[in-house]
């Protein structure tokens, strides 16, 4: 079973940063790519930043240049670098794993943290 625990979601002011942590533990087959979703209420859930096994990212547009993922694969810890927050970042921000196991593609999930940005 494989596990995803996200942590350093928070309250922050505009223009402020935050750096999310995302631990992935388990009996993990490999790891096809890794990356963050956020969903904010009323609104589906949509990918912020992804990374695959080879290191190629991609960002959604809203958070080029702002957002940084980067993963620690000795680690298997999967980190978001927040800057120049704004208040339309707010929402709860999901770790993402898809596993390939057994030539299937397995999506796994973390319980989501909250990152609220507010004067």
């Amino acid at each position: 079973q494989v596990q995803l625990v996200e942590s350093g979601g928070g309250l922050v002011q505009p223009g402020g940063s935050l750096r999310l942590s995302c631990a992935a533990s388990g009996s993990i087959f490999s790891i096809n790519s890794m990356g963050w979703y956020r969903q904010a209420p009323g609104n589906q859930r949509d990918l912020v930043a992804g990374i695959r096994s080879g290191g190629r990212t991609n960002y959604a547009d809203s958070v080029k240049g702002r957002f940084t993922i980067s993963r620690d694969n000795a680690k298997n810890t999967l980190y978001l670098q927040m800057n120049s927050l704004k208040p339309e970042d707010t929402a709860v921000y999901y770790c993402n794993l898809d596993e390939l196991r057994y030539g299937s593609l397995v999506r796994h999930w973390g319980q989501g943290t909250q990152v609220t940005v507010s004067s």
